[in-house]
């Protein structure tokens, strides 16, 4: 069954083979991100291989912004049958570094803006009797190492969210989170702090394509309603 899905984030890495992944299976997918250019050239691809998509610009961290990203999807398709909470951002650093300026960023995107989507789309989900959360947190999630304890608190902030999200709502409404191992794709890009720019370099050095956490994705969206896909790790075989 063709679902319409919006995804945030969705102007690169894994948001972005989320959306070529879902459009190719048949979904319509509305495109959030700050990049319209680069929203724009995903959703030329997937025209172009035969798929459905519509773009609109999105920063998270507006709570307004988000509001308006869910209704213009309701009103244009008459519902909303999955959100993809993907975007995310990972300047790392040392805590005596005290960018305090790039720990608010990461909190107002991974934290705040995951729950600007929750606010958004849930009364959606409970007024039209369903639908489906997807979190794209990460392994820091499970585990914290040196110069991510930042990043790794607003993923564990994620996975919380996203589990108490779970178990307050209706058995209707389904969610699933995705938790990356290393993943192709520009968050490392972020990173100004020189220290943890260097230990990427080593902590990079094994990857998973991002197609791969697309198709996780898929997995649990292709579920039939009864099953609830509530958690997934995925990462690369060599790394420990």
């Amino acid at each position: 069954m063709s679902k319409v899905i919006a995804v945030t984030g969705a102007s690169s890495g894994i948001g972005e083979a989320t959306a070529l992944r879902l459009a190719a299976d048949g979904h319509h997918v509305v495109l959030g991100a700050r990049r319209e250019d680069r929203l724009a050239a995903v959703a030329e691809k997937i025209r172009a291989e035969g798929g459905s998509a519509d773009v609109r610009r999105l920063d998270v961290t507006d709570r307004q912004a988000v509001a308006a990203f869910v209704e213009a999807a309701v009103a244009a398709h008459g519902r909303l049958d999955v959100l993809v909470g993907n975007a995310g951002v990972m300047p790392l650093s040392r805590l005596d570094a005290l960018l305090v300026d790039e720990w608010d960023r990461m909190i107002d995107v991974n934290v705040k803006g995951l729950l600007h989507g929750i606010a958004a789309a849930l009364p959606v989900f409970q007024r039209q009797g369903g639908g489906h959360f997807v979190t794209v947190a990460s392994i820091a999630a499970h585990q914290v190492s040196p110069t991510a304890a930042v990043y790794a608190a607003t993923k564990h902030a994620a996975w919380a969210i996203s589990e108490g999200l779970r178990q307050e709502s209706d058995p209707s409404i389904r969610v699933t989170t995705i938790s990356p191992g290393v993943t192709e794709s520009e968050l490392a890009d972020s990173i100004t702090d020189p220290v943890a720019k260097d230990a990427m370099v080593t902590y990079r050095a094994h990857t998973i394509p991002a197609g791969a956490i697309a198709d996780a994705i898929a997995y649990a969206v292709a579920q039939p309603d009864g099953v609830d896909v509530n958690e997934m790790i995925i990462r690369p075989t060599r790394q420990r």
